[in-house]
């Protein structure tokens, strides 16, 4: 049920995005023939006064079709409600109105998870939680005597507050400290113990003890049912996800040998989202809020055969008086939907060996 979940939120993403198109040219009485969602044969079609709608088997996409690309449609091609007979800022409307639908509807899912179920924070306390000592008897935290559960509260005389700084902090010192002595105080329940460990070198010549570190605290939901507060509330976390996304954007592309390792396709999004929905089932608000923002501003990039594509194409027409040559947009977008084709398929294959059932099967 998870996993058809997480489907299901996708499927829904993919529905608002081809909504925004679909309703921006209908709005200004532009043709539109075919309405989809997901690709491959058909599981449902519903035939209306001028748009065919449908439901594929594979949902994992989506398009909103027009007569000009028909060539067995029956409008004559000087059709001023064509897409293509239309003025550029008729056309950039249609062409932008999925972005700005996922961005829209991120927004209200932030705001509704603010009414409903409360917007997870994060409650922290002192010290940093170490939930596992990696190898429980040769490592050098276990030989110093850490145990998992264990709480530092203090390194080096440092003391580890309530903040979220206190994680780095204390990851920093022990990277800073090879083959140094560090004194460490730890928390074990009611216990207040003294402990010292030496981080060994690793290849990069930085420090490790061999343990996993974490936040020390627990999770707080924050709910309001007053509409004013939740807007602001819901504008703010909205304003954030975006910076943090386009950060990460920005990482990906300055740094993309490091960070290419983090591209996630659909079966990796999939997996993400079932376990969310199995554990915490609330936090779906901001998975999918989170992945319509990621699917919007994808898709506003200058890259063929993306919405930001066919948006540069149109500021060229704009700025010529003319549309580039046919032969040569259909070369770019075909030469573009082969390359994100091959891509998709790549981290389909990918993510499907690393799914742990797909692993245990070789095992």
């Amino acid at each position: 049920m998870s996993v058809l979940a997480a489907i299901a939120v996708l499927a829904l993403l993919i529905v608002v995005h081809e909504l925004g198109h679909f309703v921006a040219a209908r709005s200004q009485g532009i043709h539109v023939n075919r309405f989809s969602v997901g690709f491959g044969p058909a599981l449902f079609k519903y035939q209306g006064p001028e748009t065919e709608y449908a439901v594929r088997a594979i949902p994992l996409g989506g398009y909103v079709g027009f007569p000009d690309d028909d060539p067995d449609s029956k409008i004559p091609d000087n059709d001023p409600n064509l897409l293509r007979n239309r003025p550029v800022l008729d056309r950039a409307i249609v062409i932008s109105a999925g972005v700005i639908a996922n961005l829209i509807f991120a927004y209200f899912l932030l705001v509704g998870q603010i009414v409903t179920v409360g917007v997870p924070e994060f409650n922290y306390q002192p010290g940093v939680l170490v939930p596992k000592v990696v190898t429980e008897q040769t490592s050098v935290a276990a030989k110093a005597g850490l145990k998992s559960g264990d709480i530092v509260l203090a390194v080096d005389g440092k003391e580890l507050g309530a903040t979220e700084a206190s994680l780095q902090t204390l990851k920093q010192i022990i990277q800073d400290h090879p083959n140094q002595t560090l004194p460490l105080t730890i928390q074990r329940g009611d216990q207040t113990l003294s402990l010292r460990v030496k981080p060994e070198p690793g290849a990069d010549g930085n420090g490790r003890i061999g343990v996993q570190l974490a936040p020390h605290g627990n999770v707080v939901r924050h709910r309001t049912t007053n509409l004013v507060e939740a807007l602001s509330k819901g504008a703010v976390e909205f304003q954030r996800i975006v910076v943090l996304t386009v950060d990460g954007f920005g990482k990906l592309v300055s740094n993309f040998g490091q960070t290419a390792s983090q591209l996630a396709g659909p079966v990796k999004i999939v997996e993400i989202g079932a376990n969310i929905a199995q554990s915490d089932a609330g936090s779906l608000f901001q998975f999918a809020a989170l992945i319509s923002i990621n699917l919007a501003i994808i898709n506003i990039l200058p890259l063929p055969a993306l919405d930001g594509g066919q948006l540069a194409f149109l500021l060229i027409e704009g700025l010529r008086g003319k549309p580039l040559p046919s032969r040569i947009q259909d070369g770019v977008m075909q030469t573009g939907l082969m390359v994100l084709l091959g891509l998709g398929i790549f981290l389909i294959v990918r993510d499907t060996a690393n799914l742990a059932w797909v692993q245990n099967l070789f095992q």
